[in-house]
């Protein structure tokens, strides 16, 4: 299972952004994927699911299925996510 957070470092979300990445990784031992949509392989990303907010935060299975999908500035649960890092 890949978990990835699409999100831009220079807006104003940014810092709670950044510390809930921190807290996720606190919280299961293991990292999302942390991507910028102006990047390559983030705008692939965001074309291929659609997404148009940020942030957003996928879980995608490894067929490049789409499980789960946060939109907005309104994160999600630490432990929501982390199920999905956590049941490869």
């Amino acid at each position: 299972m890949r978990v990835v957070v699409l999100w831009r470092d220079d807006q104003d979300y940014s810092r709670s952004v950044a510390e809930w990445l921190r807290d996720l990784e606190r919280r299961c031992g293991k990292t999302a994927e942390s991507i910028s949509p102006d990047e390559p392989e983030g705008d692939s990303l965001a074309r291929a699911y659609d997404i148009v907010e940020y942030p957003s935060i996928l879980a995608i299975d490894g067929s490049g299925r789409l499980i789960q999908l946060w939109r907005g500035r309104m994160l999600p649960k630490l432990d929501d996510v982390a199920y999905y890092l956590l049941n490869d």
